[in-house]
C-alpha cells in the first residue's frame, strides 16, 4: 500500500482550521447547554416569585388595579375603530373596555387573574345603538303610501367590547405572526429575571403585529411599561447606581373586623355618617387612588427570612397598616435604567417609535425593523 503523498496530507493551517471549527462548535455546545440549564433556574425562579405569587394575591391585588396609565390610555384611544390588539398580561383586564371601538385579546400567565378579567369582559357587554331612519318607522304603511313598511326593531343583543382572555405565558404566545394591529404589554416584562429572557419577550411582542411594509413605522406597534430604577422623587427612593433587580414585598392584610356601630340620635347619626365618610377617604393611600404600583422594596434574593417590611402593600407605613401575622409575598423585578429599555427593543430586532418616563415608569413604542 503506497504512503500518502505530501499533497495529501492535510497542512498545517487547515488543520489548525478543522480543530478551531471543532472547538467552536463544542464551545456553543457547551454554552447552549449552559443557557438552556440558565434558562430553567430563571423560570423555576420566577414560578416562585412571580407566577405564584400573583395567583395567591389575585383578588386582593386586582382591587389596587382600577385606574390606566394616561399614556396607555391615550395610545388605545389613538387606534383605528376596528384595529384588532393585544393585552399582553392583562391582568384583570382594565385595559380591554378603554376604547370600545377596537377588537382587543387579553393574556395572562395567572389563571386567577384571566377568570377576574373575564368578569370584567361580561361586565362589558353593551347593547346595540338603537336603530335610526327607515328601521326605526312604523311597522304599517299609511293609506296612499307606497314605500314598503319598516319592520319594527327587535331588542339588540348585548355585543362583547373584547372578544376573548385566554391563559398564556409570555414567552409562549398563542398568538399567530403578524395577526394584529398593535399591542401593550404594561408591567410584564420586568419580572423577567435575566436580560434574554426579557429581550426574548420583546421579539414575541414584536411578532404579533404587522410588518413595517415600506414605510419605516407604518406596520403595528408595540407598547412596552416598565418600572424605573430612577424614582428618586418618589416614596420608594430608588435612583440611579442602585440595585436593579429586587425582591419587592406584598402585604396581604386580612379584613378588619367590623364594629358593631352604637345606635345614635337621627341629627348625630347623620352627621356622624358624613365625618365616617371623609375619614374613610382620608385612610385610603395614594396608591389606591391612582392604582398605581404598591410603594415597597426588599433586597435581592433568595434572603433570609426578613424582618416586617417597611410599608405595606399601599404604601401606608407597616407599622400601623399591616398585622405581624399578615402573609407577605415577594415579586421579582428587574428595575430598568434610563435607556435600557430602548436597547432591548433594538436586541430584539424592533425599531424604536417613541419613548419616554410617567409616574416611575419607562415606556416605548416599537415597530419591527
Amino acid at each position: 500500500m503506497a504512503s500518502p503523498t505530501p499533497s495529501s496530507l492535510p497542512s498545517s493551517s487547515a488543520a489548525h482550521a478543522v480543530a478551531s471549527l471543532a472547538a467552536a462548535a463544542a464551545a456553543a455546545a457547551t454554552a447552549a447547554g449552559e443557557a438552556e440549564k440558565a434558562d430553567q433556574v430563571a423560570e423555576a425562579y420566577e414560578n416562585a416569585h412571580v407566577h405564584g405569587v400573583y395567583e395567591a394575591i389575585a383578588p386582593h391585588f386586582s382591587a389596587t388595579r382600577y385606574k390606566p396609565w394616561p399614556a396607555v390610555a391615550e395610545f388605545l384611544r389613538a387606534q383605528p375603530p376596528g384595529a384588532v390588539g393585544l393585552d399582553v398580561g392583562c391582568g384583570n383586564g382594565k385595559y380591554l373596555g378603554v376604547n370600545p371601538s377596537l377588537v382587543m385579546l387579553g393574556s395572562d400567565r395567572s389563571p386567577a387573574l384571566v377568570a377576574l378579567a373575564r368578569d370584567r369582559v361580561q361586565s362589558l357587554e353593551r347593547p346595540l345603538p338603537k336603530q335610526k331612519g327607515a328601521t326605526a318607522r312604523r311597522a304599517s304603511n299609511a293609506p296612499g303610501e307606497t314605500e314598503p313598511a319598516a319592520v319594527a326593531p327587535t331588542p339588540a343583543a348585548p355585543v362583547a367590547v373584547c372578544t376573548d382572555v385566554v391563559v398564556a405565558d409570555g414567552l409562549s404566545l398563542p398568538f399567530r405572526d403578524g395577526a394584529v394591529d398593535f399591542v401593550i404589554c404594561v408591567a410584564v416584562v420586568h419580572h423577567l429575571s435575566t436580560r434574554p429572557r426579557r429581550q426574548d419577550a420583546i421579539r414575541r411582542l414584536l411578532a404579533c403585529v404587522k410588518g413595517s411594509g415600506r414605510a419605516a413605522g407604518t406596520g403595528g406597534k408595540v407598547l412596552v411599561y416598565v418600572w424605573a430604577l430612577e424614582q428618586g422623587n418618589s416614596r420608594r427612593g430608588w435612583e440611579e447606581g442602585g440595585e436593579q433587580d429586587l425582591l419587592v414585598p406584598w402585604v396581604l392584610k386580612s379584613p378588619k373586623p367590623q364594629q358593631k356601630k352604637q345606635k345614635q340620635p337621627k341629627q348625630r347619626q347623620k352627621h356622624q355618617g358624613h365625618e365616617d365618610h371623609h375619614r374613610g377617604d382620608s385612610s385610603l393611600s395614594e396608591a389606591n387612588k391612582s392604582g398605581e404600583p404598591p410603594l415597597t422594596e426588599s433586597l435581592p434574593s433568595p434572603p433570609p427570612p426578613p424582618p416586617p417590611p417597611p410599608t405595606g402593600e399601599d404604601g401606608n407605613d407597616g407599622s400601623t397598616g399591616a398585622s405581624h401575622t399578615d402573609p407577605v409575598f415577594r415579586r421579582f423585578y428587574h428595575l430598568y435604567r434610563q435607556g435600557e429599555l430602548e436597547e432591548d427593543v433594538l436586541a430584539a430586532g424592533g425599531a424604536v417609535v417613541a419613548s419616554g418616563y410617567e409616574k416611575d415608569n419607562w415606556w416605548t413604542v416599537a415597530t419591527n425593523q
